[in-house]
């Protein structure tokens, strides 16, 4: 027998370092190959990490919250050979193909993510911390100032009753517990839960920057979050884009009825069943027709090598609120799309953000982006580009306003779309004539759609 050791592997786009945010396996256990090992936190996604060996766990290397370097020492497995088994592979659909993926590189699930969060450490690749403890670390979910505040009054927040939503451990069951006082009691008996106040609008949270804030009523007076993971990838990128590009922007308002009208056709089509249809698909379809009207849109400027890139395929990404903060997925080869395809490719695309599975692959190479915040009850937005790009467009909601037809005003569905460009490739006229193609698709789709 051998010991192996399986170290930090760059799990896309070149990034150099990952938090370990939740180990799956303790000192002494035996696992098998592709058994997952370690959740880590990229700048891009949370993976999870599978062993690509079978044999016994004889030291674990970092603790929850230290960033480690890639190539820097995980887990030292004893096994018969040194040599790592090949990963198995899965065939991840693609709209344009099919890609062979590692078992398990996908992005955890919340519900598996350690709540806590040590002080940043980074651990380089020549340079490792001791061992970790023989039991998986793992917490009850609550948040770090109530953490703070029950260890400031001496109490074991494990011995706390949760009594917030999907067992959240609050202030008041903290002050509870402290008092002696048992959680309130329904009349039957059951503890009862406090149901949150109703959401104002779509997007009514209490999430920001990726984690659960505490409620107005109940939290700290000012709450301090590490800027790490996507956070800080988002904060970087848009920092970046803002400031390393020449932003502006353009904007039409739109009469969308005939999308409107399209869309409620669609979907009586029994090929249509099952598929969700939505304003986004014909607004996704209008971008990728403008980048093959204009060329010049699906473009980027590469400073270093003073030359404009223009690409023959669009890579369409769509921003994603996600529980972990704000991503942009990608539909790749999305202008070879037809209505069907786009719809599955979007809905599949967003039900995979929602899941908190998006790999780092998902999210590269980017052409061309849309933000849509219609869903927010916003009427419209003036987005900051994605890095490497050369346009966004925002959608605002498909609502009823007051439209002049004719003579008359007349209640009609429309929806407001602007575009932010970089002013360094793409000039005012290139952006309005694109934007303006994109709103006479989304004012009348059908001669547009092959069979619609």
């Amino acid at each position: 027998m051998s010991g192996a050791i399986f170290e930090l592997p760059d799990v896309g786009e070149g990034l150099v370092e990952a938090e370990i945010v939740a180990w799956k396996v303790a000192v002494g256990d035996v696992v098998v190959l592709n058994q997952p090992l370690v959740d880590i936190e990229t700048a891009k996604a949370t993976v999870e990490l599978p062993s690509p060996y079978a044999g016994t766990v004889t030291a674990l290397h970092g603790e929850v919250g230290d960033v480690m370097a890639v190539g820097a020492p995980l887990v030292e497995i004893e096994t018969g050979s040194t040599t790592p088994a090949a990963p198995a592979v899965v065939e991840s659909a693609a709209p344009t193909g099919r890609t062979a993926v590692l078992v398990g590189y996908g992005v955890a699930d919340d519900d598996d993510v350690v709540v806590t969060r040590r002080r940043r450490r980074v651990v380089s690749a020549s340079t490792s911390s001791a061992s970790a403890p023989s039991t998986p670390l793992r917490a009850p979910r609550s948040t770090p100032p109530v953490r703070l505040y029950a260890k400031q009054h001496g109490l074991d927040i494990a011995d706390v009753r949760a009594t917030g939503p999907d067992g959240l451990i609050t202030r008041d069951d903290v002050t509870r517990a402290l008092a002696g006082t048992p959680p309130p009691s329904s009349a039957d008996g059951v503890p009862a839960v406090t149901a949150p106040p109703a959401p104002i609008g779509a997007g009514a949270t209490t999430r920001f920057a990726g984690r659960e804030l505490e409620s107005w009523a109940t939290g700290p007076l000012e709450e301090r979050i590490a800027v790490r993971g996507v956070l800080r990838s988002m904060a970087d990128a848009m920092t970046q884009s803002a400031f390393g590009a020449p932003h502006a922007a353009v904007w039409v308002r739109v009469d969308a009825t005939g999308t409107v009208a399209l869309l409620d056709g669609l979907r009586q089509r029994p090929a249509l069943a099952g598929v969700r249809l939505s304003p986004l698909t014909i607004v996704a379809l209008a971008v990728c027709d403008a980048a093959r009207t204009y060329p010049g849109l699906n473009s980027s400027f590469d400073a270093v090598a003073q030359e404009v890139v223009v690409r023959r395929r669009v890579n369409l990404g769509i921003a994603a609120n996600t529980a972990r903060g704000l991503i942009v997925p990608n539909i790749k080869g999305a202008d070879a799309l037809d209505l069907r395809a786009m719809a599955v490719a979007l809905n599949e695309l967003v039900d995979v953000a929602r899941a908190g599975t998006t790999t780092p692959e998902a999210m590269a190479h980017t052409t061309l982006s849309i933000t849509n915040v219609g869903p927010f009850a916003v009427d419209g937005a003036v987005a900051i580009l994605p890095p490497g790009t050369g346009a966004i467009v925002a959608v605002g909601q498909v609502a009823k306003r007051p439209w002049v037809v004719g003579d008359e005003v007349v209640a009609r569905y429309t929806v407001d779309l602007s575009m932010s460009f970089d002013h360094r490739q793409i000039d005012g006229a290139l952006a309005s004539a694109a934007i303006a193609h994109v709103g006479r698709f989304v004012a009348d789709p059908a001669p547009y759609l092959v069979g619609a």
